[in-house]
């Protein structure tokens, strides 16, 4: 599947088996650090597991573009980095273009902004709408040379540093529980000099500060802050190296997520998802599912590359609506629209809140899974933060998945319960973070075929 085959449209038919023994593609929040790290380490790093997805390959030819020699992935999704150091980038001849990835441009601002050479970053018309100023006006405050559009969108500019300049360490207190801004900031300490810290209100994923430990950077890490379990603070002081290491990419929970709930609302089966990350910061759909009174199981916990896995069994449930959590959410914030789903296909009310920053990933994800579920003949109310969806019988019917990956694959999955044809529009960026996901669909049962 192209990015260039542009429209491409899924149609999914009713089906009541999802049976099978399946893994799915590499952790994308892993693979895009591994190859961050890896270049701006000292020696060669191997990643085993890599997703090749359109996002990850963004990131991956952003460093190939500023003088890194990349390998990979091959056919069984290896990748061979040889690192330059921190100072080892070279200029780029061209913009970056990162195509949909937000990791890619929100991360790489970090990098960029400790360079001495100028670069410009900009994206697809989806990535070009999203709002870049919580990272860039941090990243001023550390004295960078860097800004984005006056709406606040990409293109994001980065001067580069004169050579008697340097960037800042700051304390930084994150306005929102975000590890994409949080990541950026650590990011560019490492070029700052003194130490950075960055205080975050919330629990956020951890996978920066899990591989920057893996590569031999020292951070500190420290949590309940101010006599707060969710309040964490990571300090990292500027010019230390990064050592090269092997990396196993761990299955992406957010990807393994529609299956677990393809498994828990088809009428009948059973599926195992094999080698599936359980990092803590990211297991908030396990735990709401769970809640839910979904038949998931944890089997055969492990270590891999510094994130802990498991495999997960999955068996058709008889889901219950409930009031999520709200320190679930941050746990849980791409695998909502999945949930969604369950909550369509579950017994009674389920109510989100505290959920602002689903409006603004690559679509308004309340809005858009609003509109799609209601085109199904579901109910549901949204609120600013949130959205009230009272279970109920799933229809049939055209649903736009407006360019975002994670919607359109949910709608997929919702055609096990419909009592017809689900046809979901503009599904190109599936192939952004799951381009196996319709062969391994329709693999454990469900019907569905990709047409442009």
């Amino acid at each position: 599947m192209s990015h260039s085959a542009q429209n491409l449209h899924f149609v999914a038919q009713p089906s009541s088996r999802a049976v099978g023994d399946i893994i799915v593609p590499g952790d994308k929040s892993v693979s895009h650090r591994s190859i961050m790290f890896g270049a701006l380490a000292q020696g060669t790093t191997h990643i085993s597991g890599f997703l090749p997805g359109q996002d990850c390959l963004a990131t991956m030819n952003a460093f190939k573009t500023m003088g890194i020699e990349i390998e990979g992935p091959d056919s069984h999704n290896n990748v061979t980095v040889h690192g330059k150091g921190l100072y080892g980038l070279t200029a780029p001849k061209e913009t970056l273009n990162v195509g949909n990835s937000g990791t890619s441009i929100r991360l790489l601002s970090g990098i960029l902004a400790g360079q001495k050479f100028s670069s410009t970053m900009l994206g697809d018309s989806s990535l070009n709408k999203r709002p870049m100023r919580r990272v860039v006006d941090p990243l001023k405050q550390m004295n960078a040379n860097i800004q984005a559009s006056d709406a606040g969108t990409p293109p994001i500019v980065c001067e580069g540093l004169a050579d008697n300049q340097t960037l800042k360490a700051i304390d930084y207190h994150l306005p929102m529980a975000s590890a994409q801004v949080k990541s950026c900031i650590l990011l560019a300490g490492m070029y700052a000099k003194g130490i950075t810290k960055v205080t975050e209100p919330g629990i956020t994923r951890d996978h920066t500060e899990r591989m920057l430990q893996a590569f031999g950077y020292p951070i500190t890490v420290e949590k309940n802050i101010d006599d707060c379990v969710e309040k964490t603070r990571i300090s990292i002081e500027g010019g230390h190296p990064l050592t090269a290491c092997d990396i196993q990419v761990p299955g992406d929970i957010s990807s393994a997520t529609f299956f677990m709930v393809a498994g828990l609302i088809a009428k009948e089966g059973e599926l195992i998802i094999r080698n599936v990350g359980m990092n803590p910061t990211r297991i908030g759909a396990i735990n709401i599912l769970q809640q839910m009174q979904g038949n998931l199981t944890i089997i055969n916990e492990r270590m891999a590359g510094g994130e802990p896995v498991a495999d997960i069994v999955v068996k058709s449930s008889a889901l219950q609506g409930i009031d999520i959590k709200a320190q679930d959410v941050p746990l849980a914030i791409d695998e909502f629209p999945a949930i969604f789903i369950a909550a369509a296909c579950a017994t009674g009310i389920t109510r989100l809140r505290e959920a602002e920053e689903l409006r603004v990933k690559e679509s308004d994800r309340i809005q858009a899974m609003a509109d799609g579920l209601t085109t199904l003949g579901i109910n549901c109310t949204v609120y600013d933060d949130g959205i009230d969806i009272i279970g109920g019988q799933l229809t049939s019917g055209t649903v736009n998945s407006f360019d975002d990956h994670r919607i359109a694959m949910s709608f997929a999955i919702s055609a096990l319960r419909a009592q017809g044809e689900v046809i979901i529009l503009d599904c190109d960026n599936v192939a952004t973070s799951f381009p196996s996901f319709v062969s391994l669909a329709n693999q454990v049962g469900l019907s569905i075929i990709a047409k442009a």
